[in-house]
């Protein structure tokens, strides 16, 4: 395997794969982009802790390899999770990784399909998660989604969206962080870190993981184009659709967590 994956070929169980070592190199790619990608998660289970308490049932939007679920049960072991993807072989990992745990189930469903939320094993929720996902969706259709989310949060409940989200007003300032971000990029490049691309070519190798690697770049391409407002556009958006407070609760140069209580 290549250098710096994490995954090692003999750390494998009897379906071929280490789920955890998948997991473990995709937070690697992933803090390849966002090197404080663990910061947001712990300011979004502050605020969960702080307005729906340490046992909350939670919808993991776009969840991925199961990335916040998993931080969601080491630190409330008594919550539940429902993960939400299209991604057939990133639900793979996510399955692999929590087979047998009852606290957690998975939908494979299309966000914009109008009737995804059909497909969930609850109607309401007391918190909605999502990071570095909805930035794949254009404006128009994440606005849809917001109002879809607004009716599955409980009154009280919280949404939580961790994404880019560019300031076009401040160029200079957007082209200097840029610029160090990919410094850094480079050097962790260099160092052996699979980056996107990368990582997806590992993926595509694996006898377990090749199927459906190859059927989600038939479903999404290399990768989907969509927009990246401004942290005001979501809070404003958010609120227009249902949600009472919106407003960011952690923020980095590029970066925002924009949280909203119904």
């Amino acid at each position: 395997m290549t250098v710096g994956t994490g995954i090692d070929s003999n750390e494998t169980h009897g379906n071929g794969a280490d789920w955890h070592a998948w997991q473990r190199s995709w937070d690697r790619q992933q803090e390849w982009y966002m090197p404080d990608r663990e910061e947001r998660f712990r300011v979004m289970l502050d605020m969960v802790e702080a307005l729906v308490g340490p046992e909350p049932r939670v919808l993991d939007l776009a969840c991925g390899t199961g990335t916040i679920t998993a931080r969601l049960f080491d630190r409330f072991p008594k919550a539940t999770s429902t993960g939400v993807d299209l991604d057939p072989a990133l639900l793979t990992i996510a399955e692999g990784t929590f087979a047998g745990d009852e606290r957690v189930s998975f939908v494979a469903a299309d966000l914009k399909d109008p009737q995804w939320v059909t497909r969930l094993p609850y109607e309401s929720y007391d918190a909605v998660l999502t990071a570095t996902a909805l930035h794949w969706l254009h404006s128009e259709p994440l606005a849809v989604l917001y109002g879809q989310i607004a009716e599955l949060v409980r009154d009280g409940g919280v949404f939580m969206n961790a994404d880019h989200m560019i300031d076009e007003s401040t160029p200079r300032i957007n082209a200097a962080e840029r610029a160090q971000r990919h410094a850094r990029m480079d050097q962790a490049r260099a160092s052996g870190v699979p980056d996107w691309a990368a990582w997806w070519e590992l993926a595509a190798q694996d006898p377990v993981l090749a199927a459906p690697t190859a059927r989600r770049f038939e479903i999404y391409g290399e990768h989907a184009d969509g927009d990246m407002p401004s942290v005001e556009w979501h809070a404003r958006v958010l609120r227009e659709k249902g949600f009472a407070e919106a407003r960011p609760v952690w923020r980095s140069p590029s970066d925002s967590l924009v949280l909203a209580v119904k």
